[in-house]
Parts: C-alpha cells; sequence; structure tokens
C-alpha cells in the first residue's frame, strides 16, 4: 500500500529519492520520511567497527506528516547547504495502518541506537508479540507502528554478532504476514537490504550504470532504468551501488535475471493535464489500441492470446470459470461474466477476493479461476489465487503489470493476459478499468472459439467491433481518432477542466456546476450495463465523496424509488440494446418523483432526450463492448463533480493505488 524508493550509487542520492517518491505518492500520501547515509567509506570497509568510531557513517533521518511536498520543504534547506549529500538514502510514503498519519508513526524507523533505519509496506501480524518481547530485552519504542519491530529485530541479532545482510534475514524470518522492507545500516554504509515476504507487497530491483534501485512499483524508476527484477516471496537483495545479489530468506543463493520492461517513462507525466485521472480518462483509445493489437484475427482461431497457455482440451473441458478482484476490476468481472456466458457458453461467477479467501469455494481442475487485477501486487487477490491453485483449479492473470506477482502466480498454469494500458498513477482507476473490459471480451471470444459456441459470422462482427473500439472511444472524448488521443496528452492550452483545449467537455461542466452539491446520486443500468453503474458510483463515491449507489434499474420498485426526488440525481445508462424500452420505463418512473435524470445513451437517440435533463452520448457499438464506451462519460462526469467540489483527484482522502495489505 505506502511506498517505498531506495538508491544507492554516484549520484546525490536524496534529489533521486525525493523524485522516485514524488511518483508513487498515488501508493500512500499520510506522511513521508527520507533516511541518508552520511560520510563512511564508499566501500564500507572502515565503518565495521563501533558507532563511535571516527570513520563510521551516521544516518540522518528526515520525515513529515501530510503529503511529500511537506518532507520536500523540509529537507530543502539542508540540501542547498550540502548537509544531505549521501549516495545511500532510502525513502517512504505512508497509507496508514496502525498509529495515526503523525511524525512519530512515519517511515523510516529506526532502532534504539539509530543505526538500523527501515522502511516498510505491509503488515506485521505477529508485531504486538513481538514488541513485547523486545520491550522485555530492553528495546524502546517511539512509535505506535508494526514497521518498528523490524528495525529492533535487525538491531537485536547485530547486537548478538551477525553481520547486517545476516541480521536481516533472520529479522524477516520471524515476521509474519504479507511485507515488504529496505532496510540500512551505519556500520554498512553502502549497502541496502530489501525483502519480501508473503504474497503481496511488491518490490522492484532496478539496474543502472553503477547505480541501483529500489522501489515498491515501477514507476519510481523508469525515467531512469528499464532493467528491473522483481523480487520473489521469500526473497531478499542485497544492494550496492555496483549491483545486487539474491537470496532466499532461508539463506540459500538464488540467481534473478534482470528483465527489460516495455513501459515509456513517458507515460507517468502529467503531459499538459491537470491531473493524471484526466490524462488516463483520455489515454484510454491507446490503452485500448495497445490491448487488442496484434490480438485480433479475421478468420478462426480469431483470437491470439500470446501468454494465454491453457491447452485446447482443457478449454473443452471447462464446467465453470470464477472471476476473483477487488474494487473496479471486480465490476469488470462482473462485465466479464456476461461475455464469458454470452459467448463461449460457460457458467460464471464473480467473486470478490476479500471474501473467496475466507471461504471453501469447491474448485477442481475443470475451474478456471481469473485473477483481475490493475497491479498484480493485491494482496487478497494473490491470497485467493494462491488458494485456488492448491486446490487444484487452472489459474489465469488479467494484469497490468508486467512480471507482478499475480503474472508469475499464474504464469505456470494457464497464463497471463496483459491488458497493456501502461501505469496508471490516478488513485481512482479509469483506463485500466477499460482495458479489462477489452481483454475480458478476448478471453471470452478465445474460449468461444475453442469450443465452438459461436459461428463465424459472430465472431467476425466482435472482432470488427473491437477493431473499432478505440477509434470510438476517441470520439467520446472529442479526439479524432485513436492516433489522435495519443497525442493529446501534450495539447495546448489546457481547458477549463484541466483538458486540451481541443477536448473539452462543456456539457460536463455544466452538469458539475448543476450537481456538485448533491449529497446523494443514484445510478441504473440493466444486465451488462448495470456493473457499469456500479463503477460510475464508486468513481463518484471515490474523488468527490459524495455518495453514490449503483443498483439494477429493475430492482428501483424494490427500496431505491423511496430515495429519488428533486435533489437526488438519477444516472441512467440506457444504450439501444434489447433492455433499452426497460431503462426507458425506469427513467420515467424517475421522472414521475421529480428525479433529475442524466441519460448516457446511443448517439442519435432523440427518443431519450425527451425524458431526460441531460443526455451524454457515446457511439453504437456491439451490445456486449458498450460498457467500454458507457464508462467514459461517467468517468468524465465524476471528475468534473469533484473539480467543481475542488477535491484532491489524484489522491483522495483514504484511498492508495494498491491495497497491498488486508
Amino acid at each position: 500500500m505506502c511506498g517505498i524508493m531506495a538508491y544507492a550509487g554516484r549520484e546525490a542520492a536524496l534529489p533521486v529519492v525525493l523524485d522516485g517518491l514524488q511518483r508513487l505518492e498515488y501508493r500512500g500520501y499520510d506522511s513521508a520520511g527520507v533516511a541518508i547515509v552520511i560520510g563512511g567509506d564508499d566501500d564500507g570497509h572502515r565503518s565495521h567497527g563501533s558507532p563511535t568510531d571516527e570513520h563510521a557513517a551516521k544516518i540522518v533521518v528526515r520525515r513529515a506528516p501530510g503529503k511529500l511536498r511537506r518532507l520536500s520543504d523540509l529537507v530543502a534547506a539542508d540540501v542547498a547547504a550540502g548537509r544531505l549529500d549521501g549516495r545511500v538514502a532510502i525513502g517512504h510514503t505512508r497509507w496508514a495502518t496502525h498509529g495515526p498519519p503523525t511524525e512519530a508513526n512515519a517511515h523510516p524507523h529506526a532502532d534504539c541506537r539509530g543505526e538500523t533505519v527501515v522502511t516498510h509496506n505491509g503488515i506485521v501480524e505477529n508485531y504486538e508479540v513481538l514488541r513485547v518481547q523486545l520491550i522485555a530485552e530492553g528495546h524502546c519504542f517511539t512509535s505506535e507502528t508494526d514497521s518498528e519491530v523490524i528495525a529492533h529485530l535487525i538491531e537485536r541479532y547485530v547486537a548478538g554478532g551477525a553481520d547486517f545482510p545476516e541480521a536481516a534475514r533472520r529479522a524477516l524470518g520471524e515476521i509474519r504476514g504479507a511485507n515488504a522492507i529496505t532496510a540500512i545500516h551505519a556500520r554498512r554504509p553502502e549497502m541496502i537490504v530489501a525483502g519480501r515476504t508473503g504474497h503481496a507487497g511488491g518490490l522492484v530491483v532496478g539496474r543502472g550504470e553503477g547505480e541501483m534501485y529500489v522501489a515498491s512499483d515501477l514507476p519510481a524508476m523508469l525515467e531512469r532504468t528499464r532493467e528491473v527484477v522483481f523480487l520473489e516471496s521469500g526473497d531478499m537483495a542485497i544492494v550496492t551501488a555496483g549491483g545486487a545479489r539474491f537470496q532466499r530468506l532461508d539463506g540459500t543463493p538464488v540467481e534473478r535475471g534482470f528483465v527489460t520492461v516495455p513501459y515509456d517513462p513517458t507515460a507517468a507525466v502529467k503531459g499538459g493535464y491537470r491531473h493524471f485521472m484526466l490524462k488516463e480518462i483520455h489515454d484510454q483509445p491507446r490503452a485500448l489500441l495497445d490491448t487488442l493489437q496484434g490480438r485480433l484475427l479475421g478468420h478462426a482461431p480469431w483470437i491470439r492470446l500470446e501468454d494465454v497457455c491453457l491447452a485446447p482440451e482443457a478449454v473443452r473441458a471447462l464446467e465453470r470459470v470464477v472471476f476473483v478482484a477487488c474494487g473496479t476490476a471486480w465490476h469488470a468481472g462482473l462485465v466479464g461474466k456476461f461475455l464469458v456466458e454470452e459467448i463461449a457458453g460457460i457458467p460464471v461467477e464473480v467473486d470478490y477476493a476479500s471474501e473467496f479467501r475466507y471461504r471453501r469455494p469447491l474448485l477442481t481442475p475443470r475451474t478456471l479461476v481469473v485473477a483481475i487485477s490493475q497491479s498484480g501486487e493485491t494482496a487478497d487477490t494473490l491470497v485467493s489465487l494462491e488458494a485456488a491453485r492448491q486446490a487444484g483449479a487452472q489459474v489465469l492473470g488479467v494484469v497490468n503489470v508486467v512480471g507482478s506477482q499475480a503474472a508469475r502466480l499464474t504464469a505456470e498454469s494457464a497464463g497471463v493476459l496483459y491488458t497493456r494500458a501502461g501505469p496508471e498513477i490516478g488513485v481512482a482507476s479509469t483506463k485500466a478499468f477499460t482495458a479489462q473490459l477489452a481483454a475480458l471480451a478476448l478471453l471470452a471470444l478465445h474460449l468461444g472459439s475453442v469450443r465452438g459456441a459461436l459461428d463465424a459470422p459472430a465472431a467476425l462482427a466482435l472482432v470488427a467491433a473491437l477493431e473499432a473500439l478505440p477509434d470510438q472511444a476517441a470520439a467520446v472524448l472529442g479526439h479524432d481518432g485513436a492516433a489522435g488521443a495519443a497525442v493529446a496528452a501534450s495539447a495546448s492550452p489546457v481547458g477549463p477542466l484541466g483538458q486540451p483545449a481541443s477536448a473539452t467537455h462543456d456539457e460536463y461542466e455544466s452538469l458539475a456546476s448543476r450537481y456538485h452539491r448533491a449529497k446523494d446520486v443514484l445510478y441504473i443500468g440493466r444486465g451488462i450495463q448495470y456493473p457499469i453503474a456500479l463503477e460510475g458510483a464508486l468513481k463518484l463515491k471515490e474523488i468527490s465523496y459524495i455518495h453514490a449507489e449503483g443498483y439494477p434499474a429493475g430492482e428501483m420498485k424494490h427500496g431505491p424509488i423511496a430515495l429519488i426526488d428533486r435533489d437526488v440525481p438519477v444516472v441512467a445508462i440506457a444504450v439501444r440494446d434489447r433492455v433499452y424500452e426497460k431503462m426507458l420505463a425506469n427513467m420515467q418512473e424517475a421522472r414521475a418523483r421529480e428525479g433529475q435524470v442524466i441519460a448516457i445513451g446511443s448517439r442519435g437517440d432523440t427518443a431519450l432526450a425527451a425524458k431526460a435533463s441531460a443526455v451524454l452520448e457515446v457511439p453504437e457499438t456491439h451490445p456486449l463492448l458498450a460498457p467500454v464506451l458507457t464508462t467514459i462519460p461517467l468517468q468524465l462526469l465524476a471528475y468534473a463533480i469533484a473539480v467543481r467540489r475542488g477535491c484532491d483527484v489524484d489522491q483522495p482522502r483514504n484511498l492508495a493505488k494498491s491495497v497491498t495489505v488486508e
């Protein structure tokens, strides 16, 4: 959940670490801190003596509650005076779990002597037991966090005669749960130790020329390197400016090869937009194009999925598909249920990963469990994957981050389907969601083709609709096709909502002006559009803090209709599909109770305009793919309202991008 950044190299470490933390602030922004190694020899050999040795290094820690800019302001004078000019540093931006977001609870945390300093992402499940033990041994704690026990555990083993890497290894072996750490020590000033426990809390080691990086996510280092190693659960890395060596937590050395990640670092830059979220909304045509490109065929088998390794006989033997996911990805799974059942004819269940992991699901080798996750590091989803694999089911990942834990867990089973959306910085998911919908359509077509569940005309119609989808998404956003969308991020000047003026949406500003004071909003849809109603409501809640609920429109008369009056806007998704007439009737019911109806409808639908206070139009497409297009106006509407309310769109309160703790 939190952001970790570390550096060892030739440059002044602090600016590098602060820059990386800024790129990770979406993971947590309750507090931030850095620790810089000052003094000591570069090779560390003269610093192994006592802490009073005149040649020993010291570690300077600076921490501040609140957002990263407060930390940057705090260290500015020291940086200008050259007082923090070390070549090794670690840093952290926090999403609070144990203890409120105060300076004392901010990371990094130190041991009693200030020699060992640690940053931590995760939850130490047995920290209370460890804390009691350590206090009994004479250790003094200065925070309320679970993280501080790690520094004191390392201190315990160093005092017992272990060198720093061995002490860190033993400490990691004692903690329980899904955790990721970086640690430095004054007696080994050249060294960073990084390690992982459990199936979440990812860490990436990056390699440059004479410099090395450790971070909890790729955007922190993409400007500097694309050569990386993703640490496995139970891995530890010993990192210096000259390279890294890897071992398991039982002490066994292991080889971990560096891979080149395919992300363009400019994808993590706002590029003229006011917020990352808006940039990522407008980046959706490109994300869809990248997700679909090279995977659509004009003939049977219709789809090419390069990293999906389900054997044809295994596909034909499938009795059930289970989607597991959290948050927005769970809504993608609900859409995936319609896609797979309609196209491939396989029964589908959709489960919250946080619930799936705590029950005994009935799985067999003829069950395909599909985990949907943008980061591939979501704690509940990873545990669910592991449980499914142990139960004998085949597991497949639909993920965005190459080499993530979910991708590695599924690679040896049914494989992985990458969404190719690129780094998503805004906490509220946008382009990752629509890319997931496109990927699930590809998966459904693949399964249906192998099983012979759809004829050639039906398959061709879907392939053609998928090919048209990026340009149609661009049209919703006011771009001239997907190619135009690809350069929109660098366009200027910036319009009133923060997007380039060529893609302004006056209707969204107008709606935001009318409805930004609403206290409740109801979203309704039917069939495959019902999950999009849920997603639209979630987006509004996440970034504007307005209470919103999504409902199947047919359920209105079973309770929600009691809420409707002139002060409760109703957002209705009413494209021309097989439930269109039913949706019109539901809109009429809302209007009869003075509800203000905002409709998402098919382009040119004059009948819809007569039944709504406002209509946001999308191009017509295949009904099974329409959710990709109807999602976009809901994102823009939520964004416009949040901006009008003065909310922090990219970093909404209490939320973080990747939920890597339970």
